[in-house]
């Protein structure tokens, strides 16, 4: 594959494994998955979860749904409020697939009811502790009301809770994610007890890449959502749910410059590329991706004492080593692993595999 520009590189083979690995887990815990589409985007790689046995899956927007349904995806969760104002995309898609939509409050339900004519299933946003968005988990009275309305719903079905623990990225270690999931399922289990008493018996869908990686136990979940376990990242791999060899996507850059004075390279590849995301080393270091080098399988573990420094946006600033300042040559090409899978696939809206295959998005379509 001749490179040119700034390309997003994927290893089928480790996304593969991904998907098997998290597909084999679900099953060993007697939990249904529904994986979260957001990250790749693409319905090439949503065919490698089909091909694994997949049937339901998760997305963001109206706009992904209808993309994955018109490749044949019949039932499908969109993971994000309603947007009223595509309430006519909304009837359309749900007159020919198994669609489920999230609510949040009575509010938003009475506008379903009005004006979603077409049958879909319905699930609450509990806010189990991110406090992103949802209904306070412990809100158990207003809960039980929004759910009694449902049930009388003339033309959709009550499903459960969907529960998103995005604190869980914000952890310093691997106890503290399984903290803060078990944390959040004790909550919801008195949820479910309360209701229980009412004889309502949700479905629990729970939908984080750190938790559904690391934590072996899914007592108290009936479904998960993950979506950037297919990819992972430099984020996800800080924070110990997976590790470098599971990092199935790269950026393929090209340098443009080099100063021996500060050790530094600059690379065709910014914000436009990666996005503006970052973690933060021991040193205090904002990190927006790690340097590696390519070979003839792929490509290698990251360069020690080597990161990208600062984004603008075309520009990328590698910080490195003496050593490694040699050893890269002005027009070569090196690979940054991103912060972000999920922003770095957005950024890009296509990618190829390693044997020179495009595949695109629903945003390069």
């Amino acid at each position: 594959m001749k490179l040119k520009r700034p390309t997003l590189l994927i290893d089928k083979e480790k996304c593969l494994q991904n998907i098997h690995k998290m597909k084999e887990k679900a099953e060993r815990q007697g939990v249904k998955f529904r994986p979260h589409f957001k990250t790749h985007q693409s319905a090439e790689v949503g065919e490698w979860f089909r091909n694994a046995g997949v049937e339901a899956i998760t997305v963001s927007s109206v706009t992904m749904a209808r993309y994955f349904a018109s490749h044949g995806w019949k039932d499908i969760s969109i993971a994000f409020p309603v947007n009223f104002a595509e309430a006519d995309e909304i009837n359309m898609l749900a007159k020919t697939i198994r669609l489920n939509l999230l609510i949040e409050s009575m509010e938003a339900f009475v506008f379903v009811e009005d004006n979603i004519k077409s049958k879909t299933g319905i699930f609450i946003k509990i806010d189990a502790g991110y406090h992103r968005t949802g209904i306070p988990v412990d809100d158990h009275e207003n809960i039980l009301i929004l759910i009694l309305e449902i049930l009388h719903a003339h033309h959709h079905e009550f499903e459960g809770f969907i529960v998103h623990n995005g604190n869980t990225y914000h952890a310093g270690n691997t106890d503290e994610i399984q903290r803060i999931h078990h944390e959040s399922i004790s909550k919801v289990n008195s949820l479910k007890a309360f209701l229980d008493l009412h004889d309502i018996h949700p479905k629990i869908s729970v939908g984080d890449t750190p938790s559904m990686s690391i934590i072996s136990d899914f007592s108290g979940i009936d479904e998960i959502r993950p979506g950037n376990f297919v990819f992972y990242d430099v984020m996800q791999q800080n924070l110990g749910s997976c590790g470098f060899a599971d990092i199935a996507v790269v950026l393929a850059c090209p340098v443009v410059a080099k100063n021996t004075d500060r050790n530094e390279l600059v690379i065709y590849g910014g914000a436009i590329h990666l996005s503006k995301d970052f973690i933060t080393d021991n040193d205090g270091n904002r990190i927006f991706g790690l340097v590696v080098f390519f070979d003839k399988s792929g490509w290698q573990e990251p360069l020690p004492n080597t990161f990208v420094k600062s984004l603008s946006q075309e520009h990328g600033i590698i910080k490195t080593t003496p050593e490694q300042l040699k050893n890269i040559k002005i027009g070569s090409f090196i690979g940054i692993l991103p912060v972000h899978s999920c922003l770095t696939v957005h950024q890009m809206r296509e990618f190829s595999s390693l044997k020179g295959e495009r595949i695109t998005t629903y945003l390069s379509c």
